[in-house]
């Protein structure tokens, strides 16, 4: 089967025709669409040459931002008399596929941060690959919004981008944060975006300062940080070990270089802890999602760390395995769970929820975004 225009088709039958990405489309509680998830399909269809697809994306993300705008007015009146331990005035990380805010489970984690910086990211890296500026013209007003809205809230404790842990920062949110910042700034640089008169590169600054001081620990990015509070200062969280996610700080929101020593070892550390030899890559060592599977897109993340590196064998063996997983329909499921870190933990996962979601969207996104890279890192040799 042909796994890349498989991928291709199954994302743009799943697109709303407002321009929403549904998650998953079978699998009840994910059928909304994440502005994470939603953010870094986009950018698969930019790399595919789907960009009207790309582009009705990102007009939804405008006309959701525009409706609940107001929002970012209180937080930060809100935010005038100190930091909030929670608040109503966020913006959310989920919302229907007609732009409307999702809050029927309460137990959510609709406070994350990530997919507004992802958006913004994703935004600038299809005007810099169509040339589309009107676009980012039509859409000045809502980024500017966002930008605001990461500036007051980035230092307050949310749910990190597996929908956990709320009462850290996570170092993987906060570069979401910063490659969305540092994007608009670099659009504001060439003289693209006119629009925006904040300081994003100011605000980036901020943020990468508060990665690399508080962040890591022993040359290695770690999972969590402990916020600022009454009497006590940010610190990292030593005993949460590493996660796969913090592939992002590198590629794609560049807060450090690939080669860094930081990112290096931090890398090494993921291949160490969570790269089954000869399969795939788990989120972290204490998962019991569906038991803690090998997750697609984390494989097809690492992958696309190896090809921007020029590693193409370690890159193309990563793509057989996740073509390897694949229904006989040539669905990617969100995760595997042959090989699960905590195996009495599936059924129960499977008895609440259904079996484990598939197709996952943002697993034929990542897909994708490998083989492109792979097919990029060739044509540079």
């Amino acid at each position: 089967m042909d796994y890349y225009r498989r991928s291709i088709e199954i994302i743009l039958q799943n697109q709303h025709p407002g321009g929403a990405y549904v998650a998953s489309p079978h699998y009840p509680n994910y059928q909304f669409c994440w502005l994470r998830d939603g953010s870094f399909i986009a950018h698969a269809m930019d790399r595919v040459g789907e960009h009207q697809s790309a582009e009705a994306f990102f007009r939804w993300v405008d006309r959701t931002i525009t409706r609940y705008a107001y929002k970012v007015d209180e937080l930060e009146k809100q935010m005038k008399s100190g930091p909030l331990a929670a608040t109503k005035s966020i913006l959310h990380t989920r919302y229907t596929l007609e732009g409307e805010e999702e809050s029927s489970d309460s137990a959510w984690g609709n406070f994350q941060i990530d997919g507004y910086g992802t958006w913004l990211w994703a935004l600038a890296e299809h005007v810099k690959q169509t040339g589309n500026d009107r676009l980012l013209s039509e859409l000045a007003d809502s980024v500017n919004v966002t930008v605001r809205y990461l500036e007051a809230a980035w230092r307050l404790p949310n749910y990190d981008c597996w929908e956990e842990h709320p009462g850290y920062l996570h170092p993987y949110s906060l570069a979401a944060v910063y490659g969305g910042l540092m994007a608009v700034e670099q659009l504001g640089a060439t003289g693209k975006f006119a629009a925006c008169r904040l300081p994003a590169g100011s605000y980036a600054a901020e943020v990468k300062d508060f990665i690399t001081r508080m962040a890591i620990y022993r040359g290695k990015i770690v999972k969590h940080v402990w916020p600022a509070a009454a009497g006590r200062t940010a610190r990292p969280v030593i005993q949460s070990g590493v996660d796969s996610s913090l592939l992002g700080l590198a590629v794609p929101y560049q807060v450090f270089s690939r080669n860094d020593p930081v990112i290096l070892a931090t890398v090494a550390a993921i291949e160490k802890a969570l790269h089954r030899s000869g399969g795939g890559v788990y989120r972290y060592k204490g998962d019991v999602y569906y038991g803690g599977g090998e997750w697609l897109l984390l494989t097809a993340w690492l992958g696309w760390y190896y090809a921007q590196n020029s590693e193409e064998a370690g890159a193309s063996e990563l793509l057989a395995w996740i073509e390897g997983c694949a229904d006989e329909a040539g669905n990617f499921p969100e995760q595997v769970s042959e090989h699960p870190l905590a195996p009495k933990e599936f059924q129960p996962w499977v008895n609440r929820w259904g079996p484990v979601a598939t197709p996952l969207l943002w697993s034929h996104a990542m897909y994708l975004i490998l083989h492109e890279s792979l097919k990029e890192s060739g044509r540079k040799k």
